[in-house]
Parts: C-alpha cells; sequence; structure tokens
C-alpha cells in the first residue's frame, strides 16, 4: 500500500513536471524563435554588406566584359589593318579567350543568368569571327575581316550585346 501510494506519488509529480516543460516550452517557443529570425536578418544583412561591393564589382566586370569583346569596340582598339584575316582571326580570338579567362571568377558573384549570357557572349562572338574568316579568300585582310564582321553585325536586327548588357543591368538592378 505505501509502495503504491510512492509510486502513485511519483507518477503525479512526473506528469505535473512534464506538463509544466510543455507549457513553458510553448509559452517560450515563439520568443525563441523571434529570436532566431532576427539573429539570421542580421547575419543575412553583414554577408549582404560584404559581398554586395564584390557583387557589383563582378557585375561591372561582367558589363566590361560585354563591351571589349562587342566587335564595334574591340576592332577598333586591337586595330588589325596591318594583318592578314587569319592573323587578326588569331589575335581576335586569343583576346576573347583571354579576356573570358580574366573574368571566370566573376561567375561566384552574379547569377546563374547573368553568367551564361556572358558565356554565350564569348561563344557567339567567337563564331560570329570564325565564320567571317572561313568565308574569306586566304589572301583577305585584316581590314576585310573587320569589314565582314561588322557587316554581319548591322544585318541583324538587334544588337546583342545591347541585349546582353541589358539583361546583365536588369540582373544586376534585382539585388537592390
Amino acid at each position: 500500500m505505501v509502495l503504491s501510494s510512492y509510486l502513485l506519488d511519483i507518477l503525479k509529480f512526473t506528469l505535473a513536471g512534464i506538463g509544466t516543460v510543455y507549457a513553458a516550452f510553448y509559452l517560450i517557443k515563439p520568443y525563441l524563435d523571434k529570436s532566431e529570425s532576427i539573429q539570421l536578418i542580421e547575419l543575412k544583412k553583414t554577408i549582404s554588406n560584404q559581398t554586395l561591393p564584390l557583387r557589383l564589382q563582378a557585375y561591372e566586370r561582367i558589363v566590361l566584359f560585354i563591351e571589349r569583346v562587342n566587335p564595334a569596340n574591340m576592332l577598333v582598339r586591337l586595330n588589325g589593318t596591318g594583318l592578314s584575316a587569319a592573323e587578326l582571326y588569331s589575335v581576335i580570338a586569343n583576346e576573347i579567350r583571354t579576356e573570358f579567362q580574366h573574368n571566370i571568377t566573376q561567375q561566384v558573384y552574379v547569377s546563374n543568368s547573368a553568367w551564361t549570357v556572358v558565356t554565350r557572349v564569348k561563344d557567339d562572338t567567337l563564331s560570329v569571327v570564325t565564320n567571317a574568316v572561313k568565308a574569306l579568300p586566304e589572301t583577305a585582310t585584316g581590314l576585310d575581316l573587320s569589314k565582314t564582321v561588322l557587316a554581319h553585325l548591322s544585318h541583324l536586327q538587334d544588337n546583342p550585346y545591347d541585349i546582353a548588357l541589358k539583361i546583365v543591368r536588369e540582373d544586376m538592378q534585382a539585388l537592390f
């Protein structure tokens, strides 16, 4: 009898303790959740303050890459008038690949869509120049290659480099 009374008291105290812990947990849980979300927001804000300048710099470098591989700008900068078409093609292809390799780490800081635009610009520019040099006779000059590439771009309804810049700018503005 004493043993059953003793066990009954233990059971009562155990149930009361469990009930108290359960009630306390559900009273404190919203406070803990709110505190956790505030800490998470502060952490994201700190990370954002540190990475935002890097991300903006990456977008600037991508814009610069697009401008530098734009044949209208690149052909003027390279000034390959004294070269043959094959030599100028080699210089152009090397310039595009070098620029791309120089900026390849920027993909860490930009969105997938922005990086896709960059790779597409690189590939399409190489393709345009390759097709232009193939269409020319072997005796063609660098000036002939330049004219052919620029003529091809002028026949396009929309300038692909302007479209790429627009996409990158829109992507960058999504940061704010």
